[in-house]
């Protein structure tokens, strides 16, 4: 049931993103070409966010086509399931190259800044925006659960403000003729783009080092190991994330109690805690025991 449920998940993801991506092909191509008729840098901006968009699901689709069939070789144990958070990273550095190369562009057309019609600003930013609410409706509800996804549905959110910015700029250009609408929305597109970028490169490096979940205590859960009745001692303690929603721990405790029930009690702990893919290993105490939780205890 449950390798069922899990192919069902990526059914749906697969399905979504290849929608999404098709949605967002053809506005890219109706971005770039307006764009540069009409040499708009907002619009280009615009464009450009939407190529790494593009580029984010077909990495994002890769992997989560990868991680659904695993891997034959005997030497890759865990899959493919970690070619998601590589594509994340991936997806931050497209976002952080796309956004310092339209602040370098804006920062050029500073006192030169070319004339930019505004109808068909409006016109193309109303169309974009309205690719990009269909594709945050199409990944909303799969980017909890993949952060191939979650890079892809980050970039289409920003995306989207990036629309209403373009749809900004066009309006005071057509109502004021002020030159210099197109290079501000641009530079504030890059600068809304730079966080996000930085965020998601630090929850998929977070992962990559193999950082505990910032929703786990460590230390709180070598107490509650520490708690469970016999255990004198805990070490080795690990807790990790292999991919977004699958956390990780390993843990040795020494017992004076039947394994076979301490084993039972500590693996209840860890479930509490959502913990569910654990390797526990009870040993017999030794001559040269730690009592750390002895002493806590007493």
């Amino acid at each position: 049931m449950g390798a069922g449920h899990d192919h069902g998940h990526a059914d749906a993801r697969v399905s979504r993103m290849v929608a999404a991506a098709i949605v967002l092909t053809v506005f890219f191509l109706v971005e770039l070409i307006t764009a540069l008729w009409i040499n708009s840098i907002a619009l280009l901006a615009d464009a450009g966010h939407m190529l790494t968009d593009l580029v984010a699901l077909f990495m994002g689709l890769t992997a989560v086509l990868l991680a659904r069939h695993g891997s034959t070789s005997p030497a890759r144990t865990y899959g493919w399931h970690r070619a998601e958070v590589f594509t994340a990273v991936a997806n931050a550095a497209l976002l952080l190259g796309m956004a310092g190369f339209i602040l370098y562009e804006a920062v050029q057309r500073i006192g030169d800044a070319p004339e930019v019609p505004g109808l068909p600003l409006i016109v193309v930013a109303l169309a974009g925006l309205l690719a990009n609410l269909v594709v945050v409706m199409l990944l909303r509800s799969q980017s909890e659960h993949s952060l191939a996804v979650k890079g892809a549905y980050m970039e289409v959110l920003a995306d989207t403000v990036g629309s209403v910015g373009v749809l900004i700029a066009g309006i005071v250009t057509l109502t004021t003729g002020w030159p210099y609408a197109d290079v501000v929305v641009a530079v504030l597109v890059a600068l809304w783009v730079l966080p996000r970028a930085i965020s998601l490169a630090r929850a998929a490096l977070r992962i990559l080092s193999e950082t505990s979940p910032s929703h786990i205590d460590v230390e709180e859960l070598r107490r509650a190991l520490c708690a469970v009745d016999g255990v004198t001692e805990v070490h080795d303690l690990h807790v990790w994330t292999l991919v977004p929603g699958r956390d990780m721990v390993t843990a040795h405790l020494t017992s004076k109690r039947d394994s076979a029930q301490v084993l039972d009690d500590a693996r209840a702990v860890l479930l509490a805690r959502g913990l569910e893919h654990s390797t526990v290993q009870v040993e017999p105490p030794d001559s040269a025991v730690d009592c750390e939780c002895e002493t806590q205890k007493r």
